[in-house]
């Protein structure tokens, strides 16, 4: 295995080829210190088995802070928790780098008020923000700010420092022309345009001449008017001539969602999607090249490899959805890896402010996402009498919940009242470039039936039924259901279809090819169906009463969504109040105007989210036996909410009292009755 094989990085031997991406986390102070949640999170990542970690981005000038609680190193003040850091993840023989940034440009006055600047003056055109030109002066104290943040980073013990040049941060808003405008020596020719780059790295290796440096560049910008291959090229080998030990490639630029996908690809992008704008630069240069982009599985690292592409992986969100991904794919770990689904979730959270999490990984960044918590039927039972446990429901929290209460060493048992277990899985990955979230499903379920837990399908838990399995506890996992239409639709039309999202994603033939139609409710669900039937040539207007359409969505996959429904010729309305139902019309108020009539069509679908199904709660209580809500039945959410729920009151289930009386339970196996069939997996 490619991966598997040591590598070099300057003078550092590196065990294997698998390198931790530098990902922010909001895990650190609002004074940027780093804490110990950022040790654990790390922590478990080197023990997971990657080679090199990448931390975080690290500002390197207080006037450049680009989130309240990420990682700082432009004082002193910083350098005993960081310090701190290098030992958790050195504890692991794992090599630690640290990467220093300066977003220049796509700073944002509305994080902490931080003057965006630039190499021109300019217009943020994500925020709107007006960007001030650097002066001269400006730029060679900069300069003069990475060589002391290196500094800083050196004396806490990283063994090198990664300058971000790329994702269109300061150093590449002065390498493309489409921003730096300069006429100076920082401007217009090639050689001007990598100057305050190339100054920068020769003061860092003039200061630190011991210290491993890495330059990290976009292969490409993925925007008209960028920089060509023979740009890049250039400034790869400016920066070998300059002593640099390796080059690390991403790409596109976070200046706006339309090229931030390109950084953070949304799951229409192919896997190892860099990996062929990689190539020609490793091509060029004489010095190991690192490269990222959509490496989900052990295969798709492998492909990099052997293409020639990159001497290592960069693994980003990945390991936050697996912190283990290195040594299960080693064959070191026996469990399944947990798949980044390409959500972007996490991005999203650090976008707003937020702690990063992850919806396959939600423990992420606690001590319950350590191997012991998240694959616990690798080890032994805790001490303790076992209990047994009864999951109602089979779909992602209830199958969820079964696998870590039995890796807890309990008898567990589910029940699903359906006659197939998935619960919405169908419906989650029925539009187009879901199947990526297949996986949320996929390991889950391959977990339970390596632990062979009975799951039985076709059982209506009544109160006797469950008195007779005579549980310990109870987790209800029964999901949620349609919610009945807002509007009254009495004077509807008779041949007018009325249906729930829920009701076209389970069976689309329900909705002709070619069929008019109209869906009320423009968040994800809604834009979502929008996109499937597209691909049946609908005629569709989408009705949404807030501003933005798919706001639950991370913004990169919801950008790149808008825009392939929009082309496909879907008509989204927003700021759109029903006001009545008529005949074949809508009586509709859009934003402030006076109300009109909106023909329908021949379908009208409710896109108005679901409520939870609390159908078996009633037995449940009248059984006596303790229980939890997980999932949708407790509140409609999305996965993250659901697993990481269940999780937590599997693990809980240890912490609650055996009931007071306990009738004759017999065998976990014990068949329920006669109507239930079990799917023993």
């Amino acid at each position: 295995m490619l991966l598997q094989q040591p590598g070099w990085i300057g003078g550092l031997r590196l065990k294997n080829r698998v390198l931790m991406a530098p990902m922010g986390t909001n895990y650190s102070t609002t004074d940027g210190l780093s804490t110990q949640r950022d040790c654990a999170y790390y922590a478990e990542r080197a023990r997971g088995g990657v080679a090199m970690i990448m931390t975080e981005a690290m500002i390197v000038t207080e006037s450049a802070r680009s989130h309240h609680n990420s990682m700082c190193c432009y004082h002193d003040r910083f350098i005993p928790g960081l310090a701190r850091l290098v030992e958790s993840i050195k504890a692991h023989d794992c090599r630690v780098f640290g990467q220093l940034n300066h977003r220049g440009a796509l700073l944002r006055r509305a994080v902490l008020n931080m003057e965006p600047v630039g190499p021109s003056d300019w217009v943020n055109p994500n925020t709107g923000d007006a960007v001030r030109a650097l002066r001269v002066a400006e730029i060679r104290e900069i300069e003069q700010l990475f060589v002391d943040g290196a500094r800083r980073l050196w004396l806490a013990g990283y063994d090198g420092v990664e300058i971000h040049a790329g994702n269109g941060y300061l150093f590449q808003q002065f390498f493309t022309r489409r921003i730096n405008r300069r006429t100076d020596q920082y401007g217009g020719s090639i050689e001007n345009r990598m100057r305050l780059l190339l100054e920068t790295t020769d003061r860092v290796r003039q200061a630190l001449p011991q210290l491993c440096l890495v330059v990290r560049l976009s292969a490409s910008e993925f925007a008209e008017g960028g920089y060509s291959l023979e740009e890049i090229i250039a400034l790869a080998q400016a920066l070998e001539r300059a002593g640099v030990a390796a080059l690390d490639l991403s790409g596109g630029s976070n200046e706006s969602p339309q090229l931030s996908k390109y950084c953070i690809q949304p799951p229409s992008f192919p896997r190892g999607c860099l990996a062929p704008y990689a190539k020609p630069i490793k091509d060029a240069v004489g010095v190991p090249v690192f490269v990222a982009g959509r490496i989900v599985e052990p295969a798709d690292a492998e492909r990099v490899l052997a293409t020639g592409s990159a001497d290592f992986v960069s693994v980003g969100r990945a390991l936050y959805a697996d912190p283990h991904w290195t040594l299960k794919a080693f064959g070191q770990v026996r469990a399944p890896i947990r798949q980044c689904i390409a959500c972007n979730v996490c991005f999203e959270r650090l976008t707003l402010e937020k702690d990063v999490c992850c919806v396959q990984n939600p423990m992420v960044g606690t001590e319950f996402e350590a191997l012991e918590y998240a694959e616990p039927h690798l080890f032994a039972a805790p001490a303790g009498p076992r209990k047994r446990v009864l999951v109602l429901g089979a779909g992602v929290a209830g199958i969820e919940a079964a696998r870590i209460a039995r890796g807890r060493g309990h008898q567990v048992e589910v029940w699903e009242k359906s006659a197939r277990v998935g619960g919405q899985m169908p419906m989650a990955v029925a539009a187009p470039d879901k199947k990526e979230v297949q996986p949320v499903w996929d390991y889950r379920w391959a977990e339970l039936a390596e632990m062979k837990v009975p799951v039985r399908t076709g059982i209506d838990a009544d109160a006797a039924r469950i008195r007779a399995f005579a549980p310990d506890f109870i987790v209800v996992a029964t999901g949620a259901v349609p919610r009945d239409p807002p509007l009254d639709v009495s004077a509807l039309a008779g041949d007018i279809a009325v249906l729930h999202a829920w009701d076209v994603f389970n069976d689309p033939g329900r909705i002709p090819a070619g069929a008019v139609l109209t869906v009320i409710g423009g968040g994800m669900v809604g834009v979502e169906l929008a996109d499937l039937l597209r691909l049946k040539q609908c005629d569709i207007q989408v009705l949404e009463i807030l501003a933005t359409a798919a706001s639950g969505m991370a913004r990169n996959n919801r950008f790149e969504l808008l825009e392939r429904i929009e082309a496909g010729g879907v008509r989204l309305v927003t700021q759109c109040r029903v006001l009545e139902v008529a005949g074949r019309h809508l009586r509709v108020q859009i934003g402030p105007a006076a109300p009109v009539d909106l023909p329908i069509g021949a379908a009208l679908v409710f896109a108005t989210g679901p409520r939870p199904n609390s159908d078996v709660i009633a037995a449940v209580e009248a059984a006596g036996v303790p229980f939890a809500r997980v999932g949708d039945c407790n509140a409609p959410g999305d996965f993250l909410a659901a697993i990481r729920d269940a999780w937590m009151v599997a693990l809980g289930i240890d912490n609650h009292p055996f009931p007071e009386k306990q009738p004759d339970a017999g065998s976990v196996h014990a068949e329920v009755n006669d109507s239930g069939r079990a799917a023993r997996v």
